[in-house]
């Protein structure tokens, strides 16, 4: 029997990492906090990021521009802080990446140098159930380059009556007039984990570049792009990564690539950091990712990504990754009885259920007012639950299967 007891005796046993985050108080039920599982929608604040992000805010009140050599942190080079972290936590090389931007912003730079679509080949294959950002993304692409989206742009829907793709269904896509394949590493809706290796490999061997959008992936499961020989890839950082709404992204763009003669668009931040106050008129781009960076960086928002990126590289992904399989399993099973169209095999899912039920958006408003659980809805009849490894709990976990058997009863 799964009981409050056995959830709080799993909690002393296996325990995260709450401690480092700010948890919000509750707006209903018997506890004082919330039980947080939109994590994959927005991540919670570190303790460490308000003292960080003021501390490097004092720096511009005691130094004005000199903050740019001068400073506890010196924003000139602020933003290479972040590219170990972020290389280490994605499975990539230093050089392969960069924090800039955000996730759409990212795609599209990304899209500049790597969608080359000819009349014989220019069809981007995406999942139907992508986010819709990433839809009006490529349709935008393949109209800007003079072809009709209706035809170019190919949706995977999974088999009827299944929930989530077949990699091997995924693959037969790869037809020989396919340039782009850009799918989800774990999509949004359904929190499936693709099979990025295998995936990239077919698209490669049809003659595709492959990209993937790691919104739900990175923070989320271990990654290796530098070894799947992923082409490109762009990520947010406000949700498994916890750096606040709109936080700054990530990107990551294979070497094989770096210092190629592709097409990029370019800006102060993309010449070479060694020439740059030269202040020549020509770019003079280094054979790194920092090549697609476009603006200087923003530095108050890059502030809480280091911070949050300091605590993956204490604790690991791995040992992350194991504590979310456990926990996400604990949670599956309290599910058991609703439909859940989240795949059951661990390997195949990141630290997400969704939950198909009637009314989806009223009783995520009702579980929040109601029990103080916090779990997000999508139109029309899902609601997602993030069991994130570093902040919740056994108990959270009871409390969300307790919470909706009494509302659906």
């Amino acid at each position: 029997m799964i009981t409050e007891a056995a959830a709080r005796e799993l909690d002393a046993n296996d325990p995260g990492h709450r401690e480092l985050f700010d948890v919000p108080p509750a707006q209903g039920g018997d506890y004082p906090e919330v039980a947080y599982f939109a994590g994959n929608s927005l991540g919670l604040r570190p303790k460490a990021t308000r003292s960080e992000l003021l501390e490097d805010l004092d720096s511009w009140a005691a130094l004005g521009v000199e903050g740019h050599l001068d400073a506890g942190r010196p924003w000139l080079p602020y933003h290479e802080l972040l590219t170990g972290p972020a290389a280490r936590l994605v499975g990539a090389l230093p050089s392969e990446t960069v924090v800039m931007n955000t996730l759409t912003v990212n795609l599209h730079l990304l899209m500049v140098s790597f969608y080359r679509p000819t009349r014989s080949r220019h069809r981007i294959v995406i999942e139907d159930s992508a986010f819709p950002s990433d839809s009006y993304a490529v349709r935008s692409q393949v109209e800007f380059h003079g072809y009709d989206a209706e035809d170019a742009v190919i949706r995977l829907r999974p088999r009827p009556g299944e929930h989530s793709l077949r990699t091997a269904d995924v693959v037969e896509q790869f037809g020989g007039d396919v340039a782009l394949v850009l799918l989800g590493g774990v999509n949004y809706l359904t929190g499936e984990l693709m099979d990025i290796p295998t995936i990239t490999k077919a698209g490669h061997t049809a003659g595709a570049i492959v990209g993937w959008d790691l919104a739900h992936a990175a923070g989320n499961v271990p990654l290796a792009l530098h070894d799947w020989d992923v082409d490109f890839a762009a990520w947010c950082s406000y949700k498994y990564l916890n750096s606040g709404p709109g936080a700054i992204a990530g990107a990551f763009v294979h070497e094989r690539h770096l210092g190629a003669d592709l097409p990029r668009f370019e800006g102060w931040w993309s010449t070479d950091a060694k020439t740059r106050f030269e202040m020549t008129p020509e770019s003079r781009p280094p054979a790194t990712a920092d090549a697609w960076q476009v603006s200087n960086p923003p530095i108050f928002s890059m502030s809480p990504v280091r911070t949050s990126l300091e605590i993956f590289d204490k604790i690991g992904i791995e040992v992350l990754r194991e504590r979310s399989v456990r926990l996400t399993a604990y949670l599956s099973n309290l599910l058991d009885g609703f439909e859940v169209i989240t795949p059951t095999d661990p390997a195949r899912r990141g630290a997400q259920l969704s939950v198909r039920v009637p009314g989806a958006g009223e009783l995520s408003r009702r579980l929040r007012f109601e029990y103080g659980v916090i779990a997000d809805s999508r139109e029309p009849d899902v609601l997602r639950f993030a069991p994130v490894p570093l902040y919740s709990t056994y108990h959270d976990c009871w409390r969300a299967g307790a919470a909706l058997a009494e509302v659906i009863a």
